[in-house]
């Protein structure tokens, strides 16, 4: 978001312009107050901000109408006003309608619309929003944008924050403030490093346990086995024979439980997005990587339990019970 006293009408479709911006829109300031009814003395704002708005504004800022509808192309010629929800309560509207209005600019507006709180553009809470071409025609608006908000690819917020100021202004960039990625942003990004390394740790924690189950299970089996591994020896089976139908045997048991974890994982992860009606998608390297990682330790866990049966001499395999 950059903001300033005066910047070019043109800048908005400059910053537009910018390869990794989604989508950009625009705030006015306009010298109008608002007030419940005709009957309030001027003084009494109440600190209520008046701006005319872009069409586009809830698809950039992420804004919300608790009720009524968002400003249009059928609507922001007329007066028509959308409030914020600090807004909305000083003034004592409680909701959206033709038969709702509020005296703005001496003159009544309808409150087609009420915003809902929003955490990364706090400040439309206490603002009153207007067409753009209305304010231009009748509130004596002069068209220059006084606020701008960026939406940009979320990898590349610190790049494109780095020439908003260059791009919105470039005859006066310093006189361009350019905010910092909002702190939900950051807030956001944390949150998700934190739950990433937490869900890394417990994969971890779980290949260890898996390891160890495996190397267990088969060093169980080379003992219970060992007459089978003294008669396949007395037999001619080498000791690489041997050594490879145990790493064989832990693969296999490792990779049954890498493809069972794998489904699970899916069927847990497409039940809970369904549930709250998000899409669910499981990336291919994802699936791919579990099932390589838990055969990765089936090897390491299976290696010792087969060199151990590969040892067995085949005189004391066979005198075992």
């Amino acid at each position: 978001m950059t903001d300033s006293r005066l910047v070019p009408s043109e800048s908005v479709q400059m910053v537009g312009n910018i390869p990794d911006v989604e989508s950009v829109t625009a705030l006015g300031k306009v010298d109008a107050k608002v007030y419940r009814n005709d009957h309030i003395p001027a003084a009494e704002t109440s600190g209520i901000a008046v701006y005319a708005a872009k069409t586009n504004l809830p698809e950039t800022t992420g804004a919300k109408l608790t009720d009524g509808r968002w400003l249009n192309a059928a609507n922001d010629r007329y007066p028509s006003v959308v409030l914020g929800p600090r807004a909305a309560e000083q003034l004592g509207v409680h909701r959206a309608g033709s038969d709702v209005q509020v005296w703005l600019g001496d003159r009544w507006f309808t409150v087609i619309g009420l915003l809902a709180p929003n955490e990364l553009t706090p400040e439309l809470d206490t603002q009153a929003l207007v067409g753009w071409p209305y304010a231009e025609e009748k509130l004596g608006f002069d068209g220059y944008p006084s606020v701008i908000h960026v939406r940009a690819v979320e990898e590349r917020v610190s790049q494109v924050q780095g020439i908003l100021g260059a791009t919105t202004n470039p005859e006066k960039p310093d006189e361009v403030a350019v905010s910092r990625p909002s702190d939900a942003l950051a807030a956001k990004e944390a949150t998700d490093d934190t739950l990433s390394g937490l869900l890394l740790g417990l994969g971890a924690v779980a290949l260890l346990v898996g390891g160890v189950g495996v190397a267990n299970t088969m060093v169980i089996s080379v003992l219970e086995r060992r007459s089978e591994i003294g008669l396949r020896r007395s037999l001619g089976a080498t000791r690489g024979q041997i050594r490879n139908q145990f790493l064989c045997e832990s693969q296999l048991l490792s990779a049954l439980g890498g493809v069972g974890g794998v489904t699970l994982g899916i069927a847990v992860t497409i039940g809970y997005a369904s549930y709250q009606g998000w899409p669910s998608v499981v990336p291919a390297w994802a699936m791919a990587g579990g099932i390589g990682s838990t055969l990765i330790i089936g090897a390491l866990a299976g290696f010792y339990p087969a060199v151990r049966a590969a040892r067995l001499p085949p005189t004391e395999a066979l005198a075992t019970p």
